[in-house]
């Protein structure tokens, strides 16, 4: 837990309360890609020296072939650095988050006296002064279409699209297309290639919004080390491609396993599973007495969310236990 806010990850309270070291664990609580991106160790002067303009261009220029785009874009540590800034961004008016999803967005503008309104359905959003739709969104994989986006960002002042679990579903993607002149979009490095440790996700949008945001982020805003990993993995269409296949094959494979179990699979993404149990609390129990970490939510008393196992001992530990 972050500043009061309920997270995946950080395994420390589930060995608390259930025993084991990190390395008895298998951590599905994210939706971080367990089969990370096999990025070779930092070299001596990504770790060293400060980072340059040509480290970052480089970076840059692998993140815009990568999601087929020409939008400018700003590199970050995280997405949730992008989120952090956010504020920046906002007119006077109704800040409004299409929920339930990521609960950073209401804590950052929250954090500058904003008040935020959590809405259930995307209509509702009409008129606000900057909205913000996660696609797909976390936790029950809901989507909307690029055309979809379009129009809501019609009928707002500043449309946010966090795409930050978009990468194994590009036909979701608004950055292909043309740049609106209202619309932010997000994305994540660390999910999909399964290196969140890095911290680097990327803000694209115009230059307006994204020179605003440059502004307040900083001269140095991206370590060496996340500049150089990141530029070797967004340039490997390969191991993408054979990423976006294993992972979507292993969705039907989860949720067989969960239904076996007697869960209801309500959605998700090709990096987690969002399913309904009699008792989350207790389905989540379950699986720690054998020290795997799943996710359950403060405002549902069934829904359990769970990533995808890695390697095939993974998947047979999962099995045994369910």
């Amino acid at each position: 837990m972050v500043n009061g806010r309920d997270h995946g990850g950080d395994l420390s309270g589930a060995m608390a309360r259930f025993g084991g070291s990190p390395g008895d664990w298998i951590d599905l609580s994210t939706g971080i890609n367990r089969v990370p991106y096999p990025a070779p160790p930092a070299s001596a002067a990504a770790l060293c020296e400060l980072p340059g303009r040509a480290a970052i261009e480089r970076l840059c220029a692998a993140a815009q072939s990568a999601y087929g785009t020409v939008w400018p874009l700003l590199p970050l540590a995280g997405a949730q650095a992008a989120i952090q800034l956010l504020p920046v961004l906002a007119p006077r008016g109704a800040v409004r988050v299409l929920g339930p999803t990521y609960n950073e967005y209401g804590g950052a503008f929250e954090a500058v006296g904003r008040a935020v309104e959590t809405v259930a359905g995307a209509e509702a959003l009409a008129g606000a002064a900057l909205a913000v739709i996660v696609n797909p969104n976390n936790p029950d994989g809901r989507r909307f279409s690029p055309g979809t986006l379009h129009d809501i960002a019609a009928t707002v002042g500043v449309l946010v699209v966090d795409e930050s679990f978009a990468d194994p579903h590009p036909e979701l993607s608004l950055l292909p297309g043309a740049c609106p002149g209202n619309v932010l979009v997000l994305r994540s490095f660390g999910k999909f290639y399964g290196l969140a440790g890095l911290r680097l996700g990327f803000a694209l949008g115009p230059e307006a919004l994204i020179g605003r945001l440059a502004g307040r982020a900083g001269p140095w805003a991206v370590s060496g080390p996340a500049l150089e990993a990141g530029a070797l993995a967004l340039a490997d269409a390969g191991w993408q491609a054979q990423s976006r296949a294993r992972l979507s094959a292993e969705t039907a494979r989860a949720d067989g396993l969960a239904e076996a179990a007697g869960w209801r699979p309500l959605g998700g993404t090709a990096l987690f599973r969002l399913y309904e149990t009699e008792d989350a609390a207790e389905a989540q129990a379950r699986l720690a007495r054998s020290w795997i970490w799943s996710r359950i939510f403060p405002y549902s008393s069934g829904w359990l969310r769970l990533g995808l196992p890695g390697s095939e001992a993974e998947w047979d530990r999962l099995e045994e236990v369910l």
